[in-house]
């Protein structure tokens, strides 16, 4: 296919592909869907090789979010049954963490629901960054607070922390649609008050709200353009009680197209399949890890992932490898220009290899991210709006069996008596 083959040259040159490109990958068809991966796939061994980043998510106060974002379980109205709870104490984060550590992550996201944090809360959070680095040698620390005012953002970072966290979510045009308490360009801001910082910006997007193609590349064509160093892409989960509780759009198919144009799209930056990929990839998320080169292990911010070891096999099976410690997630370009993730061994985020933090699953609206850093709760489905089933690309058809059985509330980890699933 012409498409796929100039596609793969620009992403192996870093050359940005035309609009009418990538509105192309998502158009084609279910029967060419091993194709575009077979391509993007090209793309991502190109910079990244065969490794996979692990990623674990904290959720350091769940619910009660002032926030009216419609893809999250702990917004403003919410009747969703996640936990609730306020602050956890440095202690108690860093016992979380080390359950995820233990799994092999490299990257412990550690997120608060609310509209963004007071400097008591970055005090808080500045503890528990401490704590966690005390007692976890080489861990790299993002933040996804929610939205940042003046000072935050170093203050964060002079406390230790790697990397920050902060979701488009969709694009600019639609983005009244689905929040109104605050604006895409307050998420624009805070995203560039991370850079301006220091810190590692991660930020992504959700897929599956009943946007339009041309909404799903508007966003990645504007995080292309903020140049973060990982892109968390979720799937919405449409949690029951909350305003898009019935959006089932997504199938495999769609979400690996999506995938593979965020691939293309940015081919060299850190991308993360988070909030959803379970309920939405399910048997078919092997393939996803030749488009993305990052996932998180184990359970989201207030629902259920696959159990760890699972992720662990799965990996394996695939012909993947788990990232080390030692290793520098970004490629040599991307460090060299002094910044983030996965930039230098031993500096921010970056540093250890390791990139953004991206999508907690599920997080509050401003604060978790969009859904979560990365959104569970609220994810996305992969493509709602213009996805379509059965190959037909731009259909509003709808898939015939959602899976919604597969939708299961956190009901341990942080912030219960229950061993984390990691």
């Amino acid at each position: 296919m012409d498409l796929l083959n100039t596609l793969v040259d620009k992403g192996l040159r870093r050359e940005l592909p035309t609009r009418d490109e990538a509105l192309a990958v998502l158009a084609t068809s279910d029967d060419d869907v091993l194709d575009v991966v077979a391509a993007a796939g090209k793309v991502r061994r190109q910079w990244f090789g065969r490794r996979v980043k692990l990623n674990y998510l904290v959720n350091l106060k769940s619910g009660l979010c002032p926030e009216d974002c419609s893809y999250c379980s702990q917004r403003l109205g919410s009747k969703a049954d996640i936990l609730k709870y306020t602050w956890l104490k440095p202690d108690e984060a860093s016992q979380a963490a080390a359950a995820g550590l233990a799994g092999g992550a490299k990257r412990v996201c550690l997120v608060a629901s609310g509209r963004g944090p007071t400097d008591r809360d970055v005090d808080r959070v500045s503890d528990t960054i401490k704590a966690i680095k005390d007692q976890n040698e080489n861990v790299e620390v993002c933040a996804c607070l929610g939205l940042l005012s003046d000072g935050q953002a170093e203050r964060l970072r002079e406390a230790g922390a790697d990397a920050y966290n902060h979701n488009l979510n969709t694009s600019e045009g639609t983005y009244g649609d689905i929040t109104t308490t605050h604006t895409y360009a307050d998420r624009v801001d805070t995203v560039e008050k991370a850079h301006a910082a220091g810190l590692s910006a991660c930020s992504g997007l959700i897929a599956g709200m009943g946007e339009s193609d041309e909404d799903l590349v508007d966003v990645v064509y504007a995080l292309r353009e903020l140049d973060p160093d990982s892109i968390p892409v979720n799937f919405l989960i449409p949690f029951e009680g909350t305003p898009l509780a019935k959006e089932w759009n997504l199938t495999p198919q769609r979400c690996l197209r999506i995938l593979a144009m965020v691939r293309f799209v940015c081919p060299d930056v850190e991308v993360r399949i988070a909030g959803g990929r379970e309920v939405h990839l399910r048997t078919m998320q092997p393939l996803a890890l030749h488009l993305a080169n990052s996932i998180f292990l184990g359970d989201y911010l207030t629902s259920e992932g696959q159990a760890g070891k699972a992720d662990l096999d799965m990996i394996a099976d695939a012909g993947f490898e788990v990232e080390g410690a030692g290793e520098v997630t970004l490629p040599e370009h991307r460090v060299s220009v002094g910044g983030g993730c996965g930039s230098h061994a031993d500096a921010g985020c970056g540093s250890h290899g390791d990139a953004g933090c991206g999508s907690h699953e599920s997080a509050g609206c401003g604060s978790h991210e969009s859904a979560g850093c990365g959104s569970h709760d609220g994810g996305s489905v992969c493509g709602s709006g213009s996805a379509g089933s059965a190959g037909s690309a731009g259909s509003a058809e709808k898939p015939a069996d959602a899976r919604t059985d597969l939708v299961a509330v956190r009901r341990r980890g942080a912030g219960t008596d229950l061993a984390p699933n990691a």
